[in-house]
């Protein structure tokens, strides 16, 4: 298992970033993390190797010569702040930061049945062991996407986890439109997310539940920010933020938007009645493929016809030669380019 990054590099980053003009002495960086100047010597060492830029030496001081998109507790606490994410007393402790990970859905998965607290956020640069819907991979880069996993503990019956993963996908739709408002976000059903019909984005949820209740919800959410090459099996496939646009974009931002439109998705679920159904009204309206397109169901025994939109659970109709049909899941492949 791969542990935490140290809490101390995040504090380190905010502090020289609060002193973005000055040099900053190896003693006032250990007197105000409460540790020696050789460990913060060897901490500045640690932040290099991430690709943090921090200029200087233990003689004369440190300083960052650029902000870094890393995704640290003290980079993202601030704007989290009123969220479920940010909500606790000393809202860092609830967001945790690996360098690299196996998946951050097996680690918030694992925190979960231990107690961890509603709202906790796993962050990884790199994931080993990513993962897709199924038996799928996720790709997961080095510090080029954003890889995160949050804790949720609703009270509602484990059939409306479909709802929610698409309620998930129109988070990060607005995430993206918040940023990048020049670029055209599809959602594909169930949990997919398209930008020229590649994809950019996948969402997996995993639960532990009762047959009546949900005793815990993991949203994982892995978006392609900045990659600019993919495996050649995903070239035909894959698409980053950075691919579509030619500009590098901002982790940290992303991942705040990210998150605070997660919550403003799970808390309009939790408190208001209507919320499932303008979900879905509102995935029909982001979505090319739900109504009135050629697809064909991987599963299932296979399918094909002409989507016909969500049903009240969010499930997907097609219209088949034999009829109508409802598709639990299954890979659903767009059969016509428009």
């Amino acid at each position: 298992m791969h542990k935490a990054t140290d809490v101390r590099l995040g504090r380190i980053v905010r502090l020289l970033m609060d002193h973005a003009m000055v040099v900053v002495s190896g003693t006032k960086i250990a007197e105000e993390i409460g540790t020696s100047r050789s460990e913060v010597w060897r901490l500045i060492q640690q932040l290099r190797g991430l690709g943090v830029d921090v200029a200087g030496h233990p003689a004369t001081g440190y300083q960052l010569r650029a902000v870094p998109d890393l995704l640290l507790p003290e980079m993202l606490a601030a704007a989290l702040k009123g969220t479920v994410f940010g909500s606790a007393p000393g809202a860092a402790k609830q967001i945790h930061h690996y360098y690299k990970i196996g998946s951050t859905n097996v680690e918030a998965m694992r925190a979960a049945m231990e107690g961890a607290p509603e709202g906790s956020v796993f962050l990884a640069e790199e994931q080993l062991g990513g993962r897709g819907r199924g038996a799928h991979t996720w790709h997961s880069a080095r510090s080029t996407g954003i890889y995160c996993s949050v804790i949720l503990r609703p009270a509602m019956p484990p059939s409306d986890a479909l709802i929610f993963s698409l309620a998930a996908g129109l988070a990060v739709l607005a995430a993206v439109a918040e940023i990048a408002p020049q670029l055209s976000v599809d959602l594909k059903w169930p949990n997919d997310l398209l930008l020229g019909g590649n994809k950019f984005c996948g969402i997996l949820i995993e639960m532990n539940a009762e047959a009546t209740r949900v005793r815990h919800l993991v949203v994982g959410v892995g978006i392609n920010v900045n990659q600019v090459k993919f495996p050649a099996e995903l070239r035909e496939s894959a698409t980053s933020l950075r691919v579509e646009t030619g500009t590098e974009w901002s982790r940290v931002e992303l991942c705040a938007a990210l998150l605070k439109s997660l919550d403003r998705e799970y808390r309009g679920m939790v408190e208001d009645a209507g919320a499932r159904d303008a979900i879905l009204r509102r995935f029909e309206k982001s979505s090319s493929s739900v109504r009135g397109r050629e697809v064909s169901i991987e599963e299932n025994g296979g399918l094909a016809g002409v989507t016909e939109g969500l049903d009240e659970r969010g499930f997907l109709r097609v219209r088949t030669a034999e009829g109508l049909r409802t598709v639990v899941s299954g890979t659903v492949r767009i059969i016509d380019n428009l």
